[in-house]
């Protein structure tokens, strides 16, 4: 039997990638995901909850390789690769003790600290309608947070298609004005690199391979990115390219009710114009998705959800 040597860099490189594709066994998942952890560099983050509905928390919490508590307790303390200095959420601390983490990370980390955001940001009569603490008894606006950490970091990750885009914080009548990232990107003239982790919420696993992807090879490539700042590896191929009733399409063969057996298009179904790896990653630790569920895809990861995509249960 022929012997290949890997060194533990190439090793984990291929680790990383394994995040990328289902398959592999569950006694194998949490040997790559440790050696992905040995590999990597440090980097603070601060993880900032915007207008939103945590959504995109809860689902990260979820994650399985690794599970949330290798995440909390072996990959993001000090002393481990990450250090995770900021999350309204998952955090202890309040007040002006956890925004101060926060501002004192971005000063001591300038240009080296990764910017989580999750939610759209209130942009309306200068961002008043979204505030998170307060400093000399004035509430800080969560567009204030975003102009003074978005220039100095290494990176934004856009968690959520709000974060994103938008989301359903700015659809109509969108009385906060709320805006995604990378339109206030463009507003402001920020230059710091931005890629879009969407989805409602978004899947755990695309938020760690994303993570992993930037930790172990530094920022993607133009060429790795979609025309909407996506990773091509998880967004690269649209809902319907894979998807369980493709075949229903190909022989005509279409549901016109729920419950009705054939393709979901006409009832609402916006796989082909929606761009993810839905039908082969799935959702709940790979037990199923919403077109499994007999619902039909509503384009969540897309720019314009949901406003674009309306109504929701009618052919598009």
């Amino acid at each position: 039997m022929r012997r290949y040597e890997f060194t533990r860099r190439e090793f984990s490189r291929w680790a990383a990638a394994a995040t990328a594709v289902t398959g592999f066994s569950q006694a194998l998942l949490p040997r790559l995901g440790a050696a992905v952890s040995a590999a990597v560099k440090e980097y603070p983050l601060i993880w900032m909850q915007d207008a939103a509905c945590s959504g995109c928390s809860v689902s990260v919490i979820n994650t399985i390789h690794p599970s949330i508590k290798n995440v909390i307790l072996d990959q993001i303390l000090p002393g481990s690769q990450l250090y995770l200095n900021y999350h309204s959420t998952l955090m202890a601390a309040t007040g002006p003790l956890s925004t101060g983490a926060a501002l004192e990370t971005s000063r001591k980390n300038k240009g080296k600290y990764i910017y989580i955001i999750e939610g759209a940001i209130p942009a309306l009569d200068g961002g008043i309608y979204g505030t998170l603490g307060e400093e000399d008894g004035k509430p800080v606006t969560m567009l204030e947070w975003f102009r003074r950490l978005a220039p100095d970091a290494l990176a934004i990750l856009a968690v959520g298609t709000c974060a994103a885009y938008g989301g359903i914080p700015a659809a109509k009548p969108n009385p906060t004005g709320a805006k995604g990232v990378g339109e206030l990107l463009k507003e402001f003239n920020i230059a710091t690199p931005v890629v879009n982790i969407p989805g409602c919420p978004c899947h755990p696993d695309w938020f760690i391979g994303t993570v992993a992807r930037v930790l172990l090879y530094g920022l993607p490539k133009p060429q790795e990115l979609d025309e909407h700042g996506r990773l091509k590896i998880y967004f690269g191929k649209s809902v319907h390219n894979r998807c369980i009733n493709r075949d229903y399409l190909d022989d005509g063969i279409f549901a016109n009710k729920f419950g009705e057996v054939g393709c979901l298009l006409e009832i609402g179904c916006k796989g082909p114009f929606t761009h993810g790896d839905c039908p082969v990653r799935q959702w709940n630790s790979g037990v199923n998705w919403c077109v499994s569920a007999n619902a039909p895809c509503m384009g969540c990861t897309e720019p314009g959800f949901p406003d674009a995509h309306s109504p929701l249960y009618q052919r598009r």
